[in-house]
């Protein structure tokens, strides 16, 4: 058996006002606040003397390396999004950052709202436009069907509210 694994499809590069302020405050509070405590941190521990036994210095280090590797996505991905402001002309069909309303089969409602993948939330219903239901939905109005598979096997659902 390989080890190959085939590269992960990027996903899709758009965001939210909202999303892009997020991922902001996420930089702003790495690069500000949490990474000149870990490297203060890190130069305490280093004064005490041997540093291939010394937890903390090498804890320090690890968590260093993982806020750069953070930093850095994060710097990358906000120059290369698209921010969406702006409400689609046809307000009847599904596009990016819509809410939208959905029953099954029993007759559950889920609410659901279309936002690129680095604003996923599913407390909040937040899914993304590359996940199987977000594919499915756009384009799509209300009174259409929706089918697509899931973890779960196969769901169907009817879009009964659309609202930006």
């Amino acid at each position: 058996m390989s080890r190959y694994r085939p590269p992960i499809k990027p996903g899709a590069k758009y965001i939210t006002k909202e999303g892009e302020k997020f991922l902001k405050e996420e930089l702003n509070q790495l690069w500000r606040i949490e990474r000149p405590k870990v490297t203060k941190s890190v130069s305490e521990a280093a004064a005490l003397g041997d540093r291939s036994e010394n937890a903390e210095y090498i804890y320090g280090k690890k968590r260093l390396r993982e806020i750069d590797r953070r930093v850095r996505y994060l710097t990358k991905r906000l120059e290369e999004v698209k921010i969406v402001s702006e409400m689609p002309e046809n307000k009847d069909k599904i596009y990016f950052g819509a809410f939208v309303n959905l029953e099954n089969t029993l007759g559950d409602i889920t609410k659901v709202r279309l936002v690129g993948p680095d604003e996923i939330q599913p407390k909040k219903g937040y899914i993304s436009i590359d996940s199987p239901i977000g594919n499915a939905l756009l384009g799509k109005k209300i009174g259409d069907e929706i089918t697509f598979e899931s973890s779960e096997g196969e769901k169907t659902y009817l879009v009964i509210e659309i609202k930006y």
